[in-house]
């Protein structure tokens, strides 16, 4: 698979595998420890969320522009990673739960995201502008695509374990402290203590609760409710501390391997027994030409990751409030792995499945010369996301409003027999892999192969800068989640992949003529 490719890329692939591993099992658990430590509506978890996710592609627009600027992307690659190992400490250190002082331990948590983004912001971009690099070579250039599409999917093999890492350390310890794990149980906690659940509902509340404790019967709901939620989020923290080994690994990787990686600096040129640095420059005009497609195509895939990147918040919270958990519970070695998110770890294991098929397929069409062009492959990537959403709306048809299931709302969470299927979000988050991987390791690639070779950490800086404005708007999922049907949310995202779909259509043969 990897045969005829540079020798960097393996390394490269693995250093990334590792930061992956700990930022995923970040991003598994993030909205739902910011709900069930804080007490936050899915709303207002969702504007941190939104704001982190933007904070770690804007960012990586920063780390381009400092990379390019003291022309030293291996050493801003490691400073990065050192920055995210902070930032996942801060994370990590288990306070009290419920919180004494929102405000102070809150801002803490914000305080270690952003490092945790800003490191993140570092490493991500510029990484991936050395591996651009690799294939500058016209030995390779014929393989980038495909080069791209394989170092997208071996990072995800540490993405796929990440949320069974965080499922298992936060269930682990919720056992270990005679507790089972329940999903609506963080909520239900923080409504009662708040004095917010209604006579009946502290009924219903004193069965859930019964049923989570291991061997009795709850007699005091106070006492309950306290110490469920401290255990719930030490698990959380503790879940978060693994990410600081993953980074730890990542950064012996990295540290092991630098060597095969190509000299940022520009291209060597041997004149008389003494080696020189030349940076490749192009034509203002050509420059300008390139810019102007890299821009064009920037605005166009904010659209979609708004959409795509729901996966890890209202898919999420669908995960926890409508779908049926039952039929994904596995046990090991005592430790039960059940929680929403599971659902996690199918897109990363869908990466993985599918990108040699994916890459199989392009060669086969390339092998006679009917393979699309990079921007048809994402074209064709927004219609398939646009799919996956079609497919929630008609899933979610018949569930009932957010505000009826939410005890912070006076609702009742949905009993397992009233859930949805896990299959319907198995489904989706199929076919958005598919229109990822059409998509993703594409747009890299274009960026990669279009950027002028002076910008080359900037525009890669500037294609995660287009991902961070879609991240900007995550929050608007999460507000139309707790406040309209749930399938009109869902179609929200159809008309923005269509109409990104379409956009990218309508400017393919410009785009064609210009990454000749």
């Amino acid at each position: 698979m990897f045969k005829g490719h540079p020798k960097g890329l393996i390394p490269a692939s693995l250093a990334n595998m590792g930061e992956r591993f700990g930022f995923y099992t970040m991003m598994a658990i993030l909205v739902l420890f910011l709900q069930a430590k804080f007490g936050l509506t899915g709303t207002n978890a969702g504007y941190i969320y939104s704001g982190f996710y933007f904070s770690i592609y804007i960012l990586a627009l920063v780390g381009g522009i400092i990379a390019d600027r003291i022309k030293n992307y291996k050493g801003t690659i490691f400073t990065g990673l050192i920055l995210m190992g902070i930032g996942y400490m801060i994370m990590a250190f288990p306070t009290p739960t419920p919180v004494s002082n929102v405000p102070l331990f809150l801002t803490l948590s914000i305080v270690g995201l952003f490092i945790i983004a800003f490191g993140n912001g570092l490493f991500k971009g510029n990484l991936q502008a050395l591996v651009g690099q690799m294939y500058d070579n016209e030995k390779y250039e014929s393989l980038r695509d495909s080069g791209f599409s394989l170092f997208y999917a071996f990072i995800n093999v540490g993405a796929i374990f990440a949320p069974f890492t965080a499922i298992g350390i936060r269930n682990w310890w919720l056992s270990s402290n005679g507790y089972e794990y329940d999903a609506s149980l963080p909520e239900q906690c923080h409504a009662f203590l708040g004095g917010n659940m209604s006579v009946e509902n502290i009924a219903k509340y004193q069965e859930y609760a019964d049923a989570a404790l291991l061997g009795g019967n709850v007699t005091d709901l106070t006492k309950f409710s306290n110490d469920y939620l401290n255990v719930f989020n030490t698990g959380f923290h503790y879940a978060f501390g693994i990410a600081i080994v993953a980074m730890a690994i990542s950064t012996l990787i990295y540290l092991a391997n630098k060597k095969n990686f190509p000299n940022p600096k520009g291209v060597a040129a041997k004149t008389g027994g003494t080696e020189i640095t030349e940076e490749i420059k192009m034509e203002a005009k050509e420059v300008a030409q390139r810019m102007y497609a890299l821009l064009a195509v920037f605005g166009v895939v904010i659209f979609f990751w708004f959409s795509f990147h729901q996966n890890g918040l209202t898919l999420t919270f669908f995960a926890r409030d409508y779908t049926d958990l039952s039929l994904f519970v596995f046990e090991i070695l005592g430790v039960k792995f059940e929680g929403a998110e599971i659902f996690q770890s199918m897109n990363p294991f869908f990466v993985v499945f599918l990108t040699p098929i994916i890459v199989g397929l392009f060669g086969w069409l390339r092998a006679r010369n009917i393979e699309p062009s990079t921007p048809k492959k994402i074209a064709i990537g927004m219609g398939i996301a646009a799919l996956a959403f079609v497919l929630m709306v008609f899933g979610s048809l018949n569930v009932p409003l957010f505000s009826d299931i939410s005890s912070a709302e006076g609702g009742t969470p949905l009993a397992q027999a009233q859930r949805v299927t896990p299959f319907l979000l198995l489904g989706t988050y199929f076919i958005l892999t598919v229109a990822e991987l059409f998509i993703s390791p594409m747009g890299i690639s274009f960026v990669s192969k279009v950027a002028p070779p002076q910008y080359q950490g900037m525009m890669q800086g500037g294609w995660l800068g287009a991902t961070a404005l879609g991240n900007g708007l995550l929050f608007i999922g999460a507000i139309l989640y707790e406040s309209i049907p749930i399938w009109m949310t869902w179609s929200i995202f159809v008309i923005a992949c269509a109409i990104s779909m379409l956009t990218i259509m309508f400017m393919v043969k410009w785009l064609e003529r210009v990454a000749k």
